[in-house]
């Protein structure tokens, strides 16, 4: 694949162009700080991506609930059926 497709079918020179204008914008000091923030935010969101992987093969691998120290097995959960729906 042609690396200067890979960009929207930009060139060497508008690239330049584009990178030129950010610098002129942004300045020199606040490019590292912009580059810092969005490594934190990537950073971040695997964490988050991570964790919430790990919480659904938690909940696959969980051994279903043992019955209560005194024989009684657990209640069961209930569900409240109405027969009128809310208004709104």
């Amino acid at each position: 694949m042609n690396t200067l497709f890979a960009f929207g079918g930009l060139g060497g020179t508008e690239l330049i162009i584009i990178l030129v204008a950010f610098l002129i914008l942004f300045g020199s000091k606040k490019i590292p700080e912009f580059a810092r923030g969005l490594g934190q935010g990537i950073k971040e969101f695997k964490k988050a991506s991570r964790e919430v992987t790990d919480e659904i093969q938690n909940t696959t691998t969980d051994t279903p609930q043992k019955p209560a120290a005194n024989g009684q097995s657990p209640p069961a959960p209930t569900v409240s059926q109405s027969s009128n729906p809310p208004k709104a």
